[in-house]
């Protein structure tokens, strides 16, 4: 079939999630992995983080709060230095890289080609948020800052927790410094609890989604996206608001497909 191009009518930016989104896993997995082997986390954190982990990777989003996900995150970095916590990331990025969706860079493509900046949006510290984003040639990446003193951790947040409505707080202070029309811009997205941010832009897809963002979705009308772990094949489910409107701002690259069923 015919590549749909993403259109730009004007400043604009597509914000991504990490985990479940651009990658096909658990980026606090990932670092809670090396930051164990580095001597950085006690065992029994590791293993209790880990098993969130596990479970987050195959269900999706859990029904955490907003505080006991910010306490988790601000948590696991209080009192790590932050040189310790910058050096995992000559382990930790190349890993990232190899979970990332290929469907997830012929989106990010598409979107540069449209000279549309790029953000990976995420509740992960910025420390490895920023070099991902970086690695992949994107603008930049927004995660939660935490207080330093000292070159340690405190635990004290030093900005917008970027979760839930905090997504939100981050991309439209990104919105103000780069003069971006949310309403022309994206946000991709797998998880309910990043709604705030899909209602914040004009152009929300789900991907991958958990069940209740898949009910919100339909009910809005919101493109479906589902990236099929066998065939790696581009699924896209349109309702009849969607299809109505022909999303003439957007597309996907090459390997999409228009169906109303999902493939495993």
């Amino acid at each position: 079939m015919t590549d749909l191009p993403i259109f730009s009518a004007g400043p604009s930016a597509a914000f991504f999630d990490l985990d479940r989104t651009l990658i096909s896993g658990s980026s606090a997995f990932v670092l809670g992995i090396a930051a164990w082997r580095a001597k950085l986390i006690p065992t029994h954190r590791f293993v209790r983080d880990a098993a969130g982990a596990v479970a987050f990777k195959f269900a999706g989003a859990s029904d955490q709060t907003s505080e006991g996900v910010r306490d988790r995150i601000l948590g696991a970095v209080t009192g790590v230095s932050l040189d310790d916590l910058v050096a995992l990331n000559a382990d930790i990025v190349p890993k990232l890289l190899a979970m990332v969706r290929p469907e997830a860079m012929r989106l990010l493509e598409q979107h540069r080609h449209a000279g549309r900046a790029t953000y990976i949006v995420s509740a992960s510290p910025i420390e490895l948020v920023e070099p991902l984003a970086k690695a992949l040639g994107m603008t930049a990446g927004i995660g939660t800052r935490s207080a330093i003193v000292d070159g340690v951790y405190s635990g004290e947040l030093a900005g917008p927790f970027c979760y839930g409505q905090g997504k939100v707080e981050a991309i439209e202070q990104i919105a103000r410094w780069e003069g971006l029309d949310l309403d022309q811009c994206w946000a991709y997205s797998d998880s309910a609890s990043d709604l705030p941010m899909l209602e914040a832009v004009g152009h929300p897809v789900a991907v991958n989604p958990d069940a209740k963002l898949e009910r919100m979705a339909g009910r809005r009308g919101w493109p479906v996206v589902v990236f099929s772990k066998r065939t790696k094949a581009v699924i896209r489910r349109t309702t009849q608001a969607v299809s109505a409107i022909g999303l003439a701002a957007g597309g996907f690259a090459g390997g999409v497909q228009w169906a109303r069923t999902r493939v495993h």
